[in-house]
């Protein structure tokens, strides 16, 4: 078993966006670790990787569980209070990948040329942390225009997928390409900027998306592609 620590930075910043109409938090804190090359060599050379069935559009493969659990040491707290989760909850693991952007704007299904979301849980959170250095598409957040919806949480879902249906009835599918910016069907309110190091939190009911540049980010090198670490928590 490899272990890997993650050490808290003095440099460390913290911010707690409130995005878009519903004005939900979305935490990012920068320089988040002294050093994340350890966990970028263990990425590069110590494990597989695959598709996860997950819908996305690229390769997968296991996190190392000492990281996960130091990055759930730090920042557990932050996450009770920030989305004012209830304290009799415990939190729970549900997915903690590293991730890699390899599919060709030519292979995307259609539901990968949307925006998407993790959950409807109303405490499930994904945690993302941009590790490779250079510069990388980041996270952009959208609003669905028919219905105005920016989280789609248990009780929208059936109006959500109504209007989508209604709205490709009448206009047909996606454009076969990643989204990357407002169209006709969502728009895009809320760009997370890419930074090596920056770690992110945000409600997995958010609809949002990679801003993948075909020309930049899809690469399967986990030394020179967009290198992410991704863990999904729920809180029951």
């Amino acid at each position: 078993m490899v272990e890997i620590t993650l050490e808290g930075n003095p440099k460390t910043s913290l911010q707690v966006l409130k995005v878009g109409h519903e004005q939900t938090p979305v935490v990012l804190i920068d320089n988040f670790s002294t050093d994340t090359a350890g966990l970028i060599d263990f990425g590069a050379s110590g494990v597989a990787y695959g598709p996860d069935g997950t819908g996305y559009p690229g390769v997968r493969s296991m996190l190392p569980k000492s990281y996960v659990r130091a990055v759930l040491g730090r920042i557990y707290r932050l996450l009770f209070q920030v989305y004012a989760i209830p304290t009799q909850l415990g939190l729970r693991p549900v997915n903690t990948v590293y991730s890699l952007i390899t599919t060709p704007e030519s292979k995307l299904s259609p539901a990968q040329c949307v925006p998407h979301f993790d959950s409807y849980g109303p405490y499930y959170l994904a945690i993302l942390h941009y590790l490779s250095p250079g510069s990388f598409c980041g996270t952009g957040l959208f609003r669905h225009r028919p219905t105005g919806f920016e989280k789609i949480l248990d009780s929208r879902r059936e109006e959500f997928y109504a209007a989508s249906k209604a709205f490709e009835d009448q206009n047909g599918p996606p454009p076969q390409k990643y989204i990357d910016a407002s169209n006709d069907h969502f728009e895009l309110y809320e760009q997370i900027e890419y930074r090596p190091n920056r770690l992110v939190a945000y409600p997995g009911c958010l609809l949002h998306s990679g801003l993948v540049d075909p020309a930049v980010d899809i690469n399967p090198d986990p030394r020179t592609g967009r290198l992410t670490a991704n863990i999904f928590v729920d809180f029951s």
